[in-house]
């Protein structure tokens, strides 16, 4: 993806969220509500792996198979960024 679609998708969530805010102020029954916040929180998980991917597979890369004297911590940080999504 690129950087218009990552931003195309975000805007898109954005405006999900901004629904779900709609939703509480209306009322709507609790079910409902917490159904479109799944499908956010699905949606912003789908940016989230899209964005480790590419940094797998330009930034680690890059740095591994150039040897980069940085390329473990590169790998130590996409480990983190994994363990934080893993979490969420």
């Amino acid at each position: 993806m690129t950087k218009d679609d990552y931003l195309k998708r975000l805007r898109r969530i954005e405006g999900q969220v901004r629904g779900l805010q709609r939703l509480v102020d209306d009322d709507t029954y609790c079910i409902d509500v917490l159904t479109q916040i799944s499908a956010v929180t699905s949606a912003l998980q789908s940016v989230a792996v899209g964005l480790l991917d590419e940094h797998l597979r330009h930034c680690v890369t890059e740095a591994v198979a150039e040897s980069h004297p940085d390329a473990s911590d590169k790998i130590a940080e996409a480990t983190k960024a994994i363990e934080r999504l893993v979490k969420s």
